[in-house]
């Protein structure tokens, strides 16, 4: 069971990232963040993938999916930005945000990594 800091400095450890955070999506404020990129402003793509998760949520009920999101990736030329919502009963409402370097990281071994961090976080 890890705190909100040590997860995002496990999220800090994984391959090529740049910047975590812990995400509101009802309020779209981060709750924690931890980055290393000058050129990416946390606040900002914490408001901006709030967005992206309640768009999904969304269509998702609109499509009458009983599903639940595990991920979200958005591939960019030189980054990758994954979006996990969380799925405890306390932690419900919030999103892990991790933002990587595209040429170093791997994205499988992050995707796996955030699973865990996720699993372990208790907020």
């Amino acid at each position: 069971m890890a705190n909100m800091d040590l997860a995002l400095k496990d999220m800090m450890t994984i391959d090529g990232a740049v910047g975590a955070a812990v995400v509101d999506y009802g309020s779209g404020m981060a709750l924690g963040m931890l980055g290393s990129s000058k050129t990416l402003d946390l606040q900002v793509a914490a408001a901006g993938n709030t967005e992206v998760v309640r768009a999904k949520m969304r269509t998702i009920d609109q499509l009458g999916l009983k599903e639940e999101i595990e991920d979200i990736l958005i591939t960019l030329s030189a980054q990758y930005h994954i979006i996990r919502p969380m799925t405890g009963r306390k932690s419900k409402g919030l999103f892990l945000y991790l933002a990587l370097d595209r040429g170093r990281a791997n994205l499988a071994m992050a995707r796996h990594r955030l699973k865990t961090i996720e699993e372990e976080l208790e907020v």
